[in-house]
């Protein structure tokens, strides 16, 4: 399924526009179509492709899962503006996890802009490890860089497609976080700059295939559906009204069970 992007995609565009010279500007199509996010869902990431971690050293992208589901941000570390909002995003939303990241889920942020180095990356994992704040952050949030082969391959596998615009020396992206299992399938797409904990938290069970969360969560997939257009979680009504009728069953049951305990008991009070 492909999806054109959001609001501030759209300006990106009107920018690119804006910045050819005349006779030579691309139609609003021919950039849209140069720049979006493609569903690949239960595709396989290429773990075999290496890449550079904070400190510069290279190691294939497997090295970095760890049993947990992963959450993907592409981004480009000097991105002037659509990363930082796409990062500042995820970050709100982990916040508002009671997980951590390094404990139940891991994170990589890796920059598709080749020219980009272990020195910027480690600068970019300060920014936010600080106010991120949780224990297992440093190993659990990794920063990383690679060749155009490794980037190339890696968005490819997730339908990420990005164009450069040398007459502002800027990428033009979507913005969007993938979702993928401990095994480095693609899973979910979460969409857009804000993504809410409540969609991270399912898409996380969902990719961990149950073993993490509670009850609670379970109830939550079962109420929710994911509707891949948008890249949310969406109230399924068909399985609230089912879920409200089995609860009602069973509440009718337990009261019956007790009522009768009750009548039992007073009856062989009377005997």
């Amino acid at each position: 399924m492909k999806v054109s992007g959001t609001i501030c995609l759209i300006w990106l565009a009107l920018a690119t526009l804006c910045a050819f010279p005349a006779g030579a500007q691309p139609s609003p199509q021919q950039v849209l179509q140069a720049v979006r996010f493609d569903q690949r869902l239960n595709e396989t990431v290429p773990l075999d492709a290496p890449f550079r971690d904070e400190q510069g050293n290279v190691a294939p992208l497997r090295s970095f899962f760890s049993g947990k589901p992963v959450v993907l941000a592409l981004v480009y570390y000097d991105c002037p503006m659509l990363c930082t909002m796409t990062l500042n995003g995820l970050l709100r939303s982990m916040r508002a996890l009671r997980w951590n990241a390094g404990e139940e889920f891991t994170v990589l942020t890796v920059s598709f802009d080749a020219r980009e180095g272990p020195d910027l990356a480690r600068l970019k994992k300060e920014v936010y490890l600080k106010p991120y704040r949780r224990p297992g952050a440093e190993a659990g949030w990794r920063f990383l860089t690679g060749n155009e082969d490794s980037i190339r391959r890696l968005t490819h596998s997730v339908g990420f497609q990005f164009a450069y615009d040398e007459t502002i020396k800027e990428f033009a992206h979507a913005s969007g976080l993938v979702v993928l299992t401990p095994e480095g399938k693609v899973s979910r797409y979460l969409y857009g700059l804000e993504y809410s904990a409540r969609d991270l938290r399912l898409a996380l069970v969902e990719a961990s295939q149950n073993k993490i969360g509670s009850l609670v969560e379970q109830v939550l997939l079962f109420c929710y559906h994911y509707d891949p257009a948008a890249g949310k979680y969406s109230v399924s009504i068909m399985n609230v009204v089912r879920l409200a009728g089995i609860t009602t069953v069973l509440l009718i049951a337990a009261m019956i069970i007790t009522l009768s305990r009750r009548e039992r008991g007073t009856t062989r009070a009377h005997a």
